[in-house]
């Protein structure tokens, strides 16, 4: 058996891109760890925070309830701030992730994955799948941890822009509203960086089926109550929805050189 570690901007990230992966590592005896590099302490803020209780609280709470969901064995935190979004004034905070020197924060990863004798380190595509800031390091700090513990597979977590299409498309002949937001949405549209969500699937190397853990996947998504706007839309999807939309997750092997393919992570 190996370890794989996940290694996600903020709290419900590893919910929405691979829970289904690391529920299905567990399953199969893989010792699964997560790494959150934020506090997510931008993201929504509840209405029902109990006195004396922050948003960075009730989401490190969630996240511990994702991980029991999921059954991940360790949850480990790198305690940077949410850098918001492209733009925003956070951005600039100086305990930002953003603002983290690249060596500091991958040496804290690497630290992890040296500990764990990582097999296996998922992170992000090039521009974080939407652009995100917090994303987009976690792309460039995952693999610099992974050069500096020599991580042996790496893996990068995307979404299948064409399958968005398909999936969003079918939802449009079907008269549904296609986005979180309630509006009508296009994969091809600029995210926040200004380019198109996610990744041709002509880029992508690893379909990877979790069918048999959507169960696991949603229950976790549910954990992040707070985060209704994603959390809520993507929860609320009814089983043959959710299991279309969530029941693959796809990835980019670093170094590889193949087309897309059904696949595993350990292989």
């Amino acid at each position: 058996m190996g370890t794989l570690v996940c290694f996600h901007a903020h709290p419900d990230d590893e919910s929405i891109s691979t829970g289904g992966t690391m529920a299905r590592a567990v399953a199969e005896g893989h010792r699964v760890v997560l790494v959150v590099a934020t506090n997510g302490d931008h993201g929504e803020s509840p209405d029902d925070l109990a006195e004396g209780e922050s948003l960075v609280d009730r989401r490190r709470a969630e996240t511990a309830l994702s991980v029991a969901a999921l059954g991940v064995h360790r949850l480990e935190w790198l305690n940077y701030a949410d850098s918001g979004m492209t733009g925003w004034d956070q951005n600039h905070h100086e305990r930002s992730f953003l603002q983290a020197p690249v060596n500091e924060a991958a040496g804290k990863l690497a630290a992890i994955l040296r500990e764990e004798a990582a097999d296996v380190l998922t992170t992000y595509d090039w521009h974080g799948n939407y652009g995100h800031p917090d994303h987009i390091k976690v792309h460039t700090v995952g693999h610099r941890a992974a050069e500096l513990a020599g991580t042996p597979a790496v893996f990068e977590s995307t979404m299948n822009r064409d399958a968005m299409k398909r999936f969003f498309d079918m939802a449009r002949e079907q008269g549904e509203a296609s986005g979180p937001d309630g509006e009508d949405w296009d994969p091809d549209a600029p995210a926040d960086d200004g380019n198109p969500f996610g990744t041709p699937e002509s880029e992508l190397t690893h379909m990877v089926d979790v069918s048999q853990y959507v169960a696991a996947k949603r229950a976790s998504i549910r954990c992040h109550k707070s985060q209704i706007t994603d959390a809520g839309f993507f929860s609320s999807l009814p089983d043959e929805p959710f299991a279309m939309a969530f029941g693959t997750e796809w990835y980019i092997r670093v170094g590889a050189n193949h087309p897309l393919r059904e696949g595993w992570l350990f292989e």
